[in-house]
């Protein structure tokens, strides 16, 4: 409840208010009391009614159930606390009384109008317990038990979509367009009420049953039946079949992680059905999948996209809210965050310490709708996948750790102390020893080891178990949501894609027609591909195409920069330490790698939309998905490449010291004796964690930074002009009109991210076993951070229909494809394995004691193409040197050429590449066949509901035919029966809706 109010704040004399506030107490003495002249003529009067308003807040304290100042009885001591908020309009008392002529005005808004403006001319604070706050507290907060909250002025009707537009400057163009907009709107039955208390006004829509359920039809929308006779031994014989012993040893092992029933019930199943008006009662309209409130945000986004707002020019061109908004019209449209709702979800799932529980989907459905609820369906069953390859990769790690020693490359390396190593490069660096490079070989062990191969083919085996299994649990969820069947086809043309078409010189005299009496329909004529789609469609995958280029550049600009550093005296240390080889540069060649990246990532995303807009994608889907494709095979270029310039190309072309392979006059990098696959390991921990870090301060850090820096703009007295303050949040549309809007694509950006980490688990975690735990903890924080992003920071997006992740999974599928090469090459070329099998059946050492030396070629010094200067060096009389190549002694009659070995062990390479290939493609698809996309028990249940419903259906007509007959027979006339289409074209419709999907 309220804290105290300190009275002595407010009870200064009268010579200290201004004209505005004297002008505001007398107004308000004028609506309330017939005395009004005697206040008017004595100010200490009105300084004594000015103080009874503050003071009345000390006896809403002690009663919790008045709410008269629209405080909210909820507002508790946690709230008590935040600041003020700004951006209040001063305009005068009659508005707030009359409430602009549209609404929302009283006597309550005037004394908290009164209250605000004392406050901006001189008082700098509000009294402890009364804020004016945003984010769900101060005025308003705690609106669950004020009528208007989130209501019409009357109480009753919900506000469902809510409009705002700047009311002080509004352009006379502009103000004809609202109203002709919102005349169309009431056409439509939508019922609009007008909020003009501050700056921004406020049109408050409401959607009527009638016009939910003409929709609800026209769009093809599912909805719960009724119970009906058979459906609960359907239902007791599916929940029969999920109750064995071990699924309830499984709950009761993991109750820990259970939701909270009692604030999310367990649903109870239900059979759907297309929505028709002709079986309105035979739906359960009680059930809280019965138009829920996302699919009444839809309905009126859908009815808000396809009204006109010029008269007499109905064009596809001057239609919908998008366009209204981005002409500066209205200055938002959006949907409206439900307090109690959101604050349970807030407390039980978008919280960090709720990270182990079970998320709430069907609540989130209904709050979100099935696109959203899908995404998070989709990234905790990735993240609890996650779970068991992350136990697996640790213990890989670990075998590291405990047969450290056994390893004997890393062994000799360490007890060596004769090899003398040639230079890295050419003029500036000295011989080195072998054995400085014994902590690096190391802990190259720790992820080539023998069970390398091991958890390469555990990956590839999870990657596509994990994509198998989604399919069938996302079946289950659409199922339980009522959207199975539902496809893109039923999905209606974009207004922008329809704009499109009408300014086309070749289609606009197709998309039009006009009837007789001079009405002009909108039409959906077909775009044919190669004379008007090619030209978009080049263009756009050109431009993509040239940005993939600057990354290979850039990519490649970075390889040139290590070249350089190999061949000069680097500013970071002696480029001979094992430190500067080893650690350093690949570091510092990691972070200028992520940078490069992270800036081509921004400028390519913002790039990518306006290139999907020149495009003619027809409907939602297709333009997301074309969005996708365009910013995915990009993103894999940016952030891959120089992992797979690592893993295939470093150290695999360096030639040999008589005579090194160049680029742009600089010798190519090459790998440590141990190989490249430590380096590929930092490259892939510095990028994949770099991006995961840059996300979260992008995703979360910035819209609290905008926030903060808002909030300290007004109390430091920062902002220049009303322009830019903020509403004072007073209730719930002037609350959510604070926050971040909510884009169509916004899920676009969460999903990129999540398939970009999918990608460096599976391409290339057999270089870092531990990737899928850095995944996992990551997955587990990202989860519950974008929910709190989505209630917090974002306003309430618009429900909209899915049944899959859409292209996604067909990106992941192709990945995982990808993935299985990736494994084959990095294990053939970039680790020791073929080369120590090779050696074993050669030499018959199968103790590898001896394979150090056998990898490593003999050079004599005289042969150098370019001496190099070692000045003062202790090793300037070495007359041979060793390098990692497989090349004949310079005492062999074909000095440095290859030798049959070589042959050998590249023979072995690409047998395992093509054999390990062959093995797991097999292993695949003999998965993908043995789990289907729909379990059998969904498809027998599917099957068995369809007939139920059919038979329920006709039931329902035989009962109304004879209710027909009985009319006819009584001589009752067609007035008491009611209008009803004909009974044969009756039947006809009902059967066809009968025969729906479920």
């Amino acid at each position: 409840m309220y804290s105290a109010v300190r009275t002595h704040d407010y009870d200064y004399p009268e010579s200290e208010m201004d004209e505005r506030e004297s002008l505001y107490f007398d107004t308000i003495s004028l609506a309330d009391s017939e005395a009004a002249a005697a206040a008017a003529a004595h100010r200490k009067s009105i300084s004594q009614s000015r103080n009874t308003i503050y003071h009345s807040a000390v006896d809403l304290a002690g009663d919790e159930g008045r709410s008269s100042l629209r405080l909210g009885s909820g507002f508790n001591a946690e709230h008590a606390a935040l600041a003020w908020q700004p951006g209040y309009r001063q305009s005068t008392a009659l508005e707030h009384l009359n409430g602009g002529g549209g609404g929302g005005g009283d006597h309550t808004d005037a004394a908290i109008a009164a209250q605000i403006i004392a406050l901006q001319n001189g008082r700098g604070h509000l009294p402890t317990g009364i804020g004016v706050a945003g984010d769900g507290a101060g005025v308003g907060a705690g609106g669950g038990d004020d009528e208007t909250y989130r209501r019409f002025d009357d109480g009753k009707r919900s506000v469902d979509f809510v409009l705002a537009y700047n009311g002080e400057d509004q352009l006379e163009e502009h103000r004809r367009k609202c109203e002709i907009f919102e005349a169309n709107l009431q056409r439509e039955g939508l019922q609009l009420e007008h909020n003009k208390v501050q700056r921004v006004h406020f049109i408050k829509i409401h959607a009527p049953d009638e016009v939910l359920y003409r929709y609800a039809e026209i769009l093809k929308i599912k909805v719960p039946l009724k119970p009906i006779p058979g459906q609960d031994q359907i239902f007791a014989e599916s929940a029969h079949e999920f109750k064995t012993c071990l699924s309830r040893m499984c709950r009761s092992l993991f109750s820990s992680v259970q939701l909270n029933t009692a604030l999310f019930p367990e649903r109870e199943p239900r059979i759907h059905l297309e929505f028709s008006r002709n079986y309105l009662e035979l739906y359960d309209t009680e059930h809280p999948n019965f138009l829920d409130a996302g699919t009444r945000y839809s309905i009126i986004n859908f009815i808000l996209q396809r009204q006109h707002f010029v008269e007499g020019e109905e064009t596809a061109d001057n239609l919908g809210i998008e366009k209204l908004v981005q002409d500066g019209v209205y200055t938002c449209a959006y949907t409206l965050h439900d307090k109690d709702d959101r604050d349970r979800l807030l407390k039980e799932w978008a919280n960090i310490s709720k990270w182990k529980n079970l998320q709430p989907l069907d609540q989130i459905k209904d709050y979100f709708g099935a696109k959203v609820a899908l995404y998070f369906a989709w990234l905790g069953f990735y993240t609890q996948m996650l779970i068991p390859i992350s136990i697996f990769g640790l213990l890989c790690f670990l075998y590291g750790f405990i047969t450290w020693g056994s390893d004997p490359i890393s062994r000799d390396i360490c007890d060596d102390n004769g090899t003398i190593m040639c230079p890295q490069c050419d003029r500036s660096c000295d011989y080195w020893r072998l054995n400085e490079t014994c902590t690096s070989s190391k802990f190259n062990y720790l992820i080539d080891n023998n069970m390398t191969v091991v958890f390469a083919l555990s990956m590839a085996i999870w990657a596509v178990v994990y994509l198998e299994f989604w399919k069938r649990y996302s079946a289950g969820l659409v199922h339980r949501w009522g959207l199975t069947g539902f496809t893109h086809h039923v999905e209606h043309p974009r207004p922008q894609y329809l704009a499109k078409i009408s300014r086309s010189r070749r289609l606009a005299g197709k998309a039009y027609e006009q009837d007789q009496t001079g009405k002009r329909t909108t039409l959906d004529p077909d775009v044919p591909f190669w004379s008007t789609k090619f030209l978009p469609n080049f263009t756009s995958y050109s431009i993509m195409v040239l940005f993939i280029c600057i990354s290979v550049i850039a990519i490649a600009g970075i390889i040139i920069y290590r070249m350089a550093q190999r061949a000069s005296h680097s500013i970071l240390g002696s480029e001979n330490s094992m430190t500067f080889k080893v650690m350093i540069l690949p570091m510092t060649a990691g972070i200028i790698d992520l940078m490069v990246i992270s800036l081509l990532d921004m400028v390519y995303s913002s790039l990518a939309v306006k290139l999907t807009n020149y495009e003619y994608c027809r409907t939602q889907t297709e333009y997301d998905e074309s969005l996708t494709i365009k910013n995915y095979v990009f993103q894999f270029v940016n952030y891959y490449s120089s992992l797979f310039y690592i893993a295939f190309l470093k150290g695999k072309f360096v030639g040999y010291p008589a005579k090194y392979n160049r680029v742009l006059g600089f010798r190519q990098e090459e790998c440590n004796p141990g190989g490249c696959l430590m380096e590929l390991c930092m490259q892939l921990v510095i990028i994949m964690a770099g991006k995961q870090a840059v996300n979260a301060i992008v995703e979360m850090l910035i819209p609290y930074l905008k926030r903060t820096i808002k909030e300290l703009s007004y109390r430091h007295g920062w902002y220049k002009s009303h322009q830019d303050q903020r509403l004072v949040p007073y209730n719930q549309f002037t609350e959510d009109y604070n926050l971040l809007p909510a884009e169509n694509n916004s899920l676009y950006v969460e999903y990129l991210e999540m398939v970009v980490q999918f990608g460096f688990i599976t391409l290339f975690s057999l270089a870092f076993p531990l990737a899928p735990l850095l995944a996992l903890l990551n997955n587990v924080l990202e989860v519950r951070l974008d929910a709190i992003k989505m209630l917090r920071f974002l306003r309430r997006p618009v429900g909209m229909r899915a049944r899959d992740i859409g292209v996604w999974h067909s990106i992941m599928t192709v990945v995982t494809r990808i993935a299985v090469a990736s494994s084959a090459m990095i294990i053939a070329f970039s680790t020791n394995l073929i080369p120590k099998i090779v050696y074993a059946a050669s030499m018959g050492d199968h103790e590898l004691n001896n394979y150090l030396n056998f990898t490593l070629a003999v050079f004599n010094t005289e042969d150098f193409q370019v001496q190099p200067l070692l000045g003062g060096s202790q090793h300037g009389n070495e007359t041979v040197c060793r390098y990692t190549e497989f090349r004949n002694p310079p005492t062999d009659p074909h000095p440095y050429k290859r030798p049959m070995i070589y042959w050998k062990i590249l023979t072995g390479r690409l047998a395992f590449i093509v054999i390990y290939q062959n093995i797991i493609t097999m292993l695949q698809g003999i998965l993908r066949w043995a789990v289907p996309d729909v379990s059998g028990r969904l498809l027998k249940r599917i099957k068995r509901e369809n007939f139920l419903l059919r038979e329920h259906i006709i039931e329902y007509e035989k009962q109304h035919a004879m209710k027909m007959a009985q009319t006819e027979v009584g001589g009752l006339s067609k007035a008491d029966s009611g209008p009803r289409q004909p009974q044969s074209e009756t039947l006809t419709r009902r059967n066809n809706d009968a025969t729906s999907f479920v």
